[in-house]
């Protein structure tokens, strides 16, 4: 019985995309002004042990004050043979109250990195990893790329990245969130077609044939021995 792993890999696109960016705002009862938050990426496209520089932006017209805040990188699963099979993993995550509180009228801009690892959610379930072959190391998964809603059957598994941020404003306030998608996956190999020239293909040729006559004589000899 022979058994054979088959990995399908998907790598990373040449060209980066847009640079991601998201402004989100949140209006309060009896207050004249609005919290407003944006979140920046530097680039829509990450690597694998690549930092991910989230740029947030925090300009407070509101009367309510935020006292810490939250980011994270959050992994989504869906798994498309079950109707509910949609699930969301945060694979790494940073809380700060540098700069805070941020008062009424006061502003914010700071750069916080995040680095999505494998090593950092060895003890997390849930979690969906790159397939493994023999004794290569795995990841996290991959991000899947799909042209066309058509293909999510061909793949199963469907991966997903965005980054969340999360300004708190203490129990009465509540909290504002925001979200990104980005990609995270394998650059593309430098590959290198091998060409095999003419006569390197005759001299493999002549050594297949002469292995072949050598297995014939032997054959032969070895019947008539046995007559």
């Amino acid at each position: 019985m022979v058994s054979m792993g088959i990995r399908k890999v998907q790598y990373a696109p040449s060209k980066q995309g847009r640079q991601p960016c998201t402004v989100v705002r949140k209006d309060f009862m009896l207050s004249p002004g609005e919290l407003e938050l944006e979140v920046t990426l530097d680039k829509q496209l990450y690597h694998h042990g690549e930092k991910i520089a989230v740029n947030i932006c925090v300009r407070n017209n509101s009367n309510k004050v935020v006292k810490k805040i939250k980011a994270m990188v959050q992994q989504g699963v869906d798994v498309v043979l079950f109707q509910n099979g949609q699930y969301r993993t945060s694979v790494a995550s940073m809380e700060t109250q540098e700069g805070c509180p941020i008062n009424p009228g006061q502003s914010l801009q700071k750069v916080v990195y995040l680095l999505p690892l494998l090593s950092s959610n060895k003890d997390r379930r849930g979690i969906a990893l790159d397939g493994q072959l023999k004794k290569q190391e795995t990841n996290l998964a991959s991000t899947t790329l799909l042209a066309s809603s058509d293909q999510r059957e061909a793949f199963g598994i469907i991966v997903s990245y965005a980054i969340k941020v999360k300004l708190y404003l203490g129990a009465l306030g509540g909290e504002l969130a925001a979200e990104l998608p980005f990609v995270l996956m394998h650059p593309k190999p430098n590959s290198k077609s091998k060409v095999i020239h003419a006569d390197s293909q005759a001299d493999v040729e002549d050594f297949r044939q002469d292995t072949v006559d050598n297995m014939d004589h032997d054959g032969d000899a070895e019947a008539e021995e046995i007559e």
